[in-house]
């Protein structure tokens, strides 16, 4: 790497520089450049006027540096003088120079333009119209339209990468936006330094390698962030090939290959970092980035880890041989509700074939921050989610939910039952959360074994089939939808030719006419039964 840099710049400029091209733009002043390189772009941080013969104690760097030339006499133009002068201004960091015609010099000294060519220092002549002011004035509106331009900027950023934020996949479309926002590559390291997600344009062989490295020197030890401490201690730099823990820095920034790059450390104690590959850095990048760290801590965070270790120890005794009802007290609740969610939109569009994209598991560990649970599980398309009865389940933006009853650890078996049936009905009626309800009326007026009896004894022909699962599932989703072909399709992902050949050998074991709506709501009676 050529040169890690763990703390911010101190002489940075509080506003965007600007374009000396965009000073020559400008007719009502009337600047011309007659010397110094004009191909290159020159950038102006502010302007400052000075008559004196050797400016340089007076220079910050990035100057527009007005001079009417009080300073040099006629005799200045034979010796070494705008030699000895323009070198200062270079060494000072100055970046252009303007010199006024009037009321001293009538013409720019022949000497000075010579100058300004051999030491590579931007000449600009100030006609004897335009005062240093007004130079100076339109500098600063420049930069007011720079910083304006910057604002505007970091807040429609800001306001993408919240949206962003809120999306099914909400890791990835915030590396997606902060890639297109920045326009660069962004990166996700894991805390064992793989990619654990990316966007935008992958850098080269040495750039990536140099990111990962920087990565490495902000990533917490031990999975535990320390953004307290933003400056190294002595001998723990890159150079010596170790860091102390308490001396890890939150950010650290480098170039390699051309690019800039810059890693971030997340907080929530996951020991996840930032990269960022861009091939130039603007000043409004960091807060841009800034807004990405916090939201991307949030969404990899350890949201409640008070609890890790009573969930540790909920998980050990289970293995154990402990019951659900012991360890549940651990988990929050002595009761809860079983939740299935799947990506609104996910799978098939409507044609009753394909089966949905796996969701990542940060995806999934964002749904239950939002639903105030840590205990998510992952499989397939599909989200599983245990949230304490006390805590309501609400819709969520860009998920379909179905919700069971509350109920005791004992019955969590049957729960997911109830939450896998409300998410197939919320995916039918393209509805964003269906709670399952146990229903009165007349199934009440009949005692349960013996309506359990009566179920068991009516589907018997398809439950005892080598196609009872599938039979019943489509029987019982197609009855729920009043007979709709295309709806069922879609509701079990499958084609509507496939609905009409198992609702027919339906119809064929039970030996019923399943057009008639006695038959339909006894069946509907047995299979709420199972």
């Amino acid at each position: 790497m050529e040169g890690t840099s763990i703390v911010p710049d101190p002489a940075a400029p509080p506003t965007p520089p600007v374009p000396l091209a965009a000073l020559l733009a400008r007719e009502d002043l009337g600047l011309r450049q007659i010397a110094g390189p004009a191909d290159e772009p020159t950038m102006i941080l502010w302007a400052h006027t000075s008559e004196m013969a050797d400016p340089y104690p007076y220079l910050l760097g990035g100057e527009l540096l007005l001079t009417a030339g009080v300073h040099a006499t006629e005799a200045a133009g034979t010796g070494s003088y705008f030699d000895d002068y323009v070198s200062r201004i270079v060494e000072a960091g100055g970046a252009a120079l303007g010199f006024g015609l009037a009321p001293v010099h009538d013409t720019v000294p022949r000497a000075l333009i010579a100058a300004c060519d051999r030491y590579g220092l931007p000449l600009v002549e100030v006609p004897p119209r335009t005062t240093f002011s007004a130079v100076a004035r339109a500098v600063w509106g420049l930069m007011a339209q720079a910083r304006h331009a910057e604002l505007r900027r970091v807040t429609e950023a800001q306001q993408g990468l919240a949206t962003a934020a809120a999306r099914t996949d909400p890791v990835p479309a915030v590396l997606r936006q902060l890639a297109q926002r920045l326009g660069g590559w962004a990166a996700l390291f894991a805390p064992d330094g793989t990619e654990a997600g990316t966007a935008g344009r992958r850098p080269g062989s040495e750039a990536l390698h140099a990111l990962c490295e920087l990565a490495a020197v902000v990533r917490p030890v031990g999975g535990s962030a320390d953004t307290d401490t933003p400056e190294a201690a002595p001998g723990s730099g890159p150079a010596s090939g170790k860091r102390s823990p308490a001396a890890r820095p939150s950010s650290a920034t480098d170039t390699a290959a051309g690019m800039s790059l810059t890693a971030y450390a997340l907080g929530g104690g996951q020991g996840f970092t930032l990269g960022i590959a861009t091939d130039h850095r603007e000043p409004g990048d960091h807060t841009i980035a800034g807004v990405a760290v916090v939201l991307l801590s949030l969404l990899t965070g350890e949201h409640q880890s008070a609890t890790g270790a009573a969930r540790s120890t909920a998980l050990v005794r289970l293995l154990l041989g402990a019951s659900p009802e012991e360890v549940a007290p651990l988990l929050g609740g002595e009761r809860w509700v079983v939740a299935h969610a799947r990506p609104a939109g996910g799978g098939d569009s409507g044609t009753g074939t394909g089966t949905a994209a796996p969701t990542s598991p940060l995806s999934a560990s964002a749904l239950g921050a939002a639903l105030g649970t840590p205990l998510v599980d992952a499989h397939g398309d599909v989200v599983r989610l245990l949230v304490p009865a006390d805590r309501q389940v609400t819709a969520q933006p860009g998920w379909t939910l179905g919700v069971s009853t509350p109920v005791g650890a004992r019955e969590l078996a049957a729960a997911d039952t109830q939450a896998a049936r409300a998410l197939t009905r919320a995916l039918a009626t393209r509805t964003g959360l269906v709670a399952h309800s146990d229903r009165s009326g007349l199934a009440a007026l009949v005692p349960p074994d013996e309506a359990d009896a009566h179920a068991r004894v009516l589907l018997a022909p398809l439950t005892d089939s080598p196609q009872g699962p599938a039979l019943t599932g489509t029987l019982r989703t197609w009855l729920s939808l009043h007979g709709s072909w295309d709806r069922t399709a879609v509701a079990l992902s499958v084609h509507r030719n496939t609905v009409r050949q198992r609702i027919a050998r339906c119809a064929a074991l039970l030996d019923a006419d399943l057009d008639d709506p006695d038959v339909r709501m006894e069946l509907w009676f047995a299979l709420g039964r199972l």
